[in-house]
């Protein structure tokens, strides 16, 4: 368990299946921004699950420089096609 701000949490290791130019992105930006790959996810989902914006414009500024490096060229757009479209 894992006290989050004053919350217990269970935390699950977990192997999800991720575009490889979307993690790599995601794993700099953990790198950049000092913290692990399931914390940054947790707090991008959190984020969203509120409908906050999760990034501030500087590190959304950082976040193109990774996908311009990683050759990410997935959008938000292509994240609602299923496997049978893709």
């Amino acid at each position: 368990k894992l006290c989050y701000q004053g919350n217990m949490v269970d935390r699950t290791q977990t192997g999800v299946r991720i575009a490889t130019p979307l993690l790599k992105v995601l794993k700099g930006l953990a790198e950049y921004k000092d913290m692990t790959l399931g914390d940054l996810l947790e707090g991008i989902v959190l984020h969203s699950f509120e409908g906050e914006q999760p990034f501030s414009e500087e590190t959304r500024e950082v976040i193109e420089q990774f996908r311009s490096i990683y050759g990410l060229e997935l959008t938000a757009k292509d994240s609602h096609m299923t496997g049978a479209e893709a």
